[in-house]
């Protein structure tokens, strides 16, 4: 078989784009909350039906702001799976929160919904689910804890752009939705991210936030004729530029879906026999789940043998990759938190599961590829 150069990744791009920078560039205000920058807030607004998104410069400044709306305190604890990016955490643990993390499913890699309930003390304050590869947590199981134990609900929607539980936006179910527009995800700004809420209690406070602790947002809608340092606050606005390229896509959010929707459908069609054969395990999607395809993998038997096959698929010239390194593992996951009950699939899960190509512009020629180079390895 010919050897080709399959990349991983490699950020969405529609053609509508440069327009619409062109238009940013024109418009003379490049800075934070510019005309396209306002554009992408209702967008989503209308798309996924939250009542506010302000647009960031990134999904971790989304979290962090998030978490520091929920009034966090220092030795507060806020529970999560370990199964997830340093960012989910880094944003608690600058409010000096204690991380308590709680095992995964093995089917979704997503937060054990029945794991939480054991791990809350008197000192749990929020939850925070993260939705690996757009498949979302059992969310009604989450939100009902949460009102029961009068908890914050926090959702990593890093991935989950477009993706939908029993017909509610990710990102919009909890008291705080996080969505990442970074280059690796299905709608992208190159760097960047949104805070969504319903609340209208936390605009102001969010909005002081996100414009360096000043009132100006509220200026320039006429309602104070100055702007002052009210509270703490940073710079979380991104450029109207960034803004201008993502108001594209979310645009032609469908077509981006489609496209990724025919190339998840491809491999999970055609790797099926590998399933049936006892060698790799494909992605489980639950009953009132609909994903938006933000990534393709599959789980082998061990760390041996996706090693491996990471090796294989290098030499055909495929780049494949592993995940998350379990957080509650690392340095920093030891210093900042602790693991409640056992650790049963977290590390084992982790070690197993490997990443195929996936994003828009990727061809299916080169897709079956890909697939026919796994077959092959498998021996069929």
């Amino acid at each position: 078989m010919e050897r080709k150069k399959i990349e991983f990744n490699r950020a969405p791009f529609l053609g509508t784009e440069t327009k619409y920078m062109e238009q940013a560039i024109a418009n003379g205000k490049l800075c934070g909350d510019g005309p396209f920058t306002k554009k992408c807030s209702e967008q989503m607004q209308e798309k996924f039906g939250a009542r506010h998104v302000l647009l960031t410069t990134s999904c971790t400044h989304a979290l962090e702001m998030a978490a520091f709306l929920c009034d966090l305190k220092p030795g507060d604890e806020v529970i999560m799976p370990a199964y997830t990016f340093v960012s989910t955490a880094d944003a608690f643990v600058l409010q000096g929160a204690k991380l308590v993390f709680v095992d995964i499913r093995p089917d979704t890699m997503n937060i054990d919904e029945t794991k939480i309930e054991a791990a809350i003390t008197d000192r749990t304050r929020v939850i925070v689910p993260v939705h690996y590869a757009g498949v979302a947590c059992e969310m009604d199981t989450i939100m009902d804890i949460a009102r029961r134990y009068h908890l914050k609900v926090v959702e990593d929607a890093a991935q989950g752009v477009n993706a939908y539980y029993k017909g509610k936006a990710l990102g919009t179910i909890g008291d705080f939705g996080c969505y990442s527009f970074h280059e690796t995800k299905n709608y992208t700004m190159g760097e960047g991210g949104a805070l969504l809420f319903h609340d209208p209690a936390y605009l102001e406070r969010a909005e002081i936030l996100r414009e360096k602790g000043t009132n100006r947002s509220k200026f320039f809608r006429g309602q104070i004729d100055k702007y002052t340092w009210v509270s703490y606050g940073s710079s979380y606005l991104p450029s109207d530029m960034n803004a201008a390229y993502l108001y594209a896509q979310l645009l032609d959010m469908e077509k981006i879906n489609d496209r990724r929707m025919e190339i998840f459908n491809y491999y999970h069609e055609h790797l099926a026999v590998l399933e049936e054969k006892g060698l790799i395990h494909r992605p489980v999607l639950p009953e009132g789940c609909v994903h938006n395809a933000h990534m393709y993998y599959l789980k082998v038997k061990d760390l041996k043998t996706r090693s491996d096959l990471i090796s294989y698929m290098k030499e055909k010239g495929v780049q494949c990759v592993f995940h998350y390194i379990p957080l509650h593992t690392a340095p920093a996951g030891l210093k900042y938190g602790r693991f409640s009950g056992e650790d049963v699939y977290t590390t084992k899960e982790s070690e197993c599961l490997m990443r195929l190509p996936m994003f828009y512009g990727l061809d299916m020629e080169d897709v079956k590829y890909v697939t026919q180079c796994l077959l092959e390895y498998t021996g069929y």
